[in-house]
């Protein structure tokens, strides 16, 4: 029997993992090499999970990070982590009983993560660093991150998403160096100079990358695939050793990475439109001034449940009102809508508004990140576990978020105000989003960019 592997890099690290502004400047490969050598130095606290006071300790101290920021990029990577509603409402229950700030330092200090996978996290924040060589070999006058088409087909400069192609093309010219962060320099093949990466290795790159063996019909994750019996030669596996040759297995990921076949790209060609009705549009799906219905488009009916993916574009002069089995648990780009009023009133994974004016939209309980990106004039009302905005202007935000709001670079006039919208179906959303009533700091902001 032969397997015909599909591998991919995961859409999620990328989109609500990483923060869209400049890195900080030390968390490059040299630094995060040196912090994974110190964590296994402090026992169980820092390997194989580190608990936040190791990290703390690491990046106040030795990074010259601040701690405010040092608590963000931990609490960044837990959004990426599985958590079943009620563990995260019991977070919040126990947040909120705290009655000093001491007691809620006392519970932060308790949290931990998976040391190597916050590495990775770590690592791929780089994806938004600014390249001045770049910049020199294109002859651009100012520096600027990689673009990439919009969801109309444009090529945008001023646009700080990333789509699929560029989460590929950063870890194909970054994977050695991934792999080097999760080897140990000590552990050598016998018989040549190859490092050997571990099964945890493994396992810790499979926050990055996904894959099947049959289609795209299951997924699997990495370290499942590379067990399966006529997988192992190819991609290096020792059984004697139970390890993977470093050379071996970084060749057979290239040779097998694709695009991501749930991502935007493959939504946009081969998704199906949902005629989903709004107001403002006559019988041919125009509306008083002559402009067309706006598009959208869902992967889900050959996907599964956790990759479903709606993409909302081009709604102008319309009313979109909408709760449904397809909009529930979807990831959700609203891009290029004006003059709209949007409800969207089912829990959501994520929520990524790009390049929209002049409209409303209102939003069921999002259970990890809503951002913001390029937009004027909006009003958004949401109950959401982090909230970032970037390169806007003129926004009112009504929120209701257990996480401090992210207010990145490039904005002008914005508003922050307490989530003060109901709908009949909210409560039960919201529990099965795992967000509770408090604690909502939607007051205390945390400026990352200056």
């Amino acid at each position: 029997m032969t397997s015909n592997v599909t591998l991919w890099v995961k859409s999620d690290p990328f989109t609500f993992g990483t923060l869209q502004v400049s890195p900080h400047p030390k968390l490059s490969l040299h630094y995060l090499k040196k912090i994974a050598s110190y964590v296994k130095t402090k026992g169980d606290a820092g390997y194989p999970r580190i608990s936040f006071p190791v990290w703390k300790h690491i990046a106040c101290n030795k990074l010259t990070m601040a701690e405010d920021l040092a608590w963000m990029y931990f609490e960044g990577y837990d959004l990426l982590s599985h958590y079943e509603p009620e563990e995260r409402l019991q977070q919040a229950e126990a947040y909120t009983n705290c009655k000093t700030t001491k007691e809620q330092d006392s519970l932060r200090n308790k949290t931990s993560v998976d040391t190597l996978q916050f590495l990775l996290y770590l690592f791929i924040q780089q994806v938004h660093k600014i390249s001045l060589r770049s910049s020199l070999m294109t002859g651009e006058e100012w520096p600027t991150r990689a673009r990439s088409p919009d969801l109309s087909g444009k090529t945008s400069s001023t646009s700080k998403g990333l789509d699929e192609n560029t989460c590929l093309t950063f870890i194909l010219n970054n994977l050695n160096d991934l792999m080097i962060l999760l080897t140990d320099t000590v552990t050598y093949s016998g018989t040549t100079n190859d490092v050997l990466l571990t099964i945890e290795s493994i396992q810790a790159l499979g926050l990055l990358i996904s894959g099947s063996t049959d289609g795209c019909k299951t997924i699997q994750s990495l370290d499942e695939i590379t067990m399966q019996q006529q997988v192992q030669v190819k991609c290096g596996y020792s059984k004697i050793s139970k390890t993977f040759s470093f050379r071996a297995f970084e060749s057979w990921l290239r040779s097998n990475l694709a695009d991501n076949p749930f991502g935007v790209g493959n939504c946009i060609t081969s998704g199906r439109r949902l005629s989903w009705p709004t107001t403002g549009c006559d019988s041919e799906g125009k509306t008083e001034s002559g402009s067309k219905r706006g598009r959208v488009a869902t992967n889900a009916h050959f996907t599964t449940r956790d990759q479903k993916l709606i993409i909302i574009s081009q709604v102008c002069k319309q009313t979109l009102a909408k709760m449904s089995t397809t909009l529930t648990d979807s990831r959700v780009k609203v891009h290029r809508c004006h003059y709209a009023f949007m409800y969207l009133l089912s829990p959501l994974r994520y929520v990524s508004i790009e390049k929209c004016r002049h409209s409303t939209i209102v939003l069921g309980p999002v259970a990890t990140t809503v951002h913001v990106t390029s937009c004027e004039d909006l009003t958004i009302i949401t109950p959401c576990r982090r909230f970032s905005i970037s390169g806007s202007t003129l926004c009112t935000v009504h929120l209701l978020t257990p996480t401090r709001p992210l207010i990145l670079g490039g904005n002008d006039s914005i508003t922050l105000a307490p989530y003060h919208t109901h709908y009949p179906m909210l409560q039960d959303h919201m529990a099965k989003s795992g967000i509770a009533g408090l604690p909502n700091l939607w007051n205390n902001p945390l400026c990352v960019a200056k």
